[in-house]
């Protein structure tokens, strides 16, 4: 393994940079503001960009934690609105979700979860003309959408750090 002058210092160095990135990526699939999933594929491309070949990771694994990346911000963008769907809401109720998710993003972390809840819940008021317990049934499983979001955002983010450490320890 030729690293230049570097030489331990650099190897070292490499996996301090790459461990750091690692950890505030996974801090990122908690913390809405921070983006955790590219953070992640950050910490990849710096861990091949520092040590070359010798990282230990492959195209293909750039290819797997793009799609792992692509795929978790999909789920999380409509997960709100799909748990309004999959509890009854109709299409206004989900449209509402989504709304209130991008609006309550702005207002972390309550807002997190009272975006999809009220969006949810006045779309299904304003445009469908639901009752009051129909619309609050809507909120509801537009926040547990939500939460479930948020719990395959972290899973998946745990699953590209954990793919980035086997593919460079050279473990695949």
């Amino acid at each position: 393994m030729q690293l230049g002058g570097w030489g331990e210092v650099g190897v070292a160095l490499a996996w301090f940079v790459t461990g750091s990135l690692l950890a505030a990526g996974l801090l990122g699939c908690l913390i809405p503001i921070l983006p955790g999933h590219l953070i992640l594929f950050v910490a990849a491309v710096a861990h091949r960009l520092m040590l070359g070949e010798a990282s230990g990771l492959r195209w293909w694994s750039f290819v797997i934690l793009a799609l792992l990346l692509i795929a978790s911000q999909v789920f999380e963008f409509f997960s709100g609105a799909a748990g309004a769907k999959w509890f009854g809401g109709s299409k206004w109720g989900s449209w509402g979700a989504l709304v209130g998710g991008i609006v309550g993003m702005f207002f972390f972390p309550f807002g997190l979860f009272l975006g999809p809840l009220i969006g949810a819940l006045l779309f299904e008021k304003l445009f469908a003309k639901k009752e009051n317990a129909a619309a609050a049934v809507s909120g509801v499983g537009s926040v547990l959408g939500t939460v479930a979001g948020m719990v395959i955002k972290l899973a998946v983010g745990v699953v590209m750090s954990v793919w980035i450490i086997i593919d460079a320890l050279e473990l695949v």
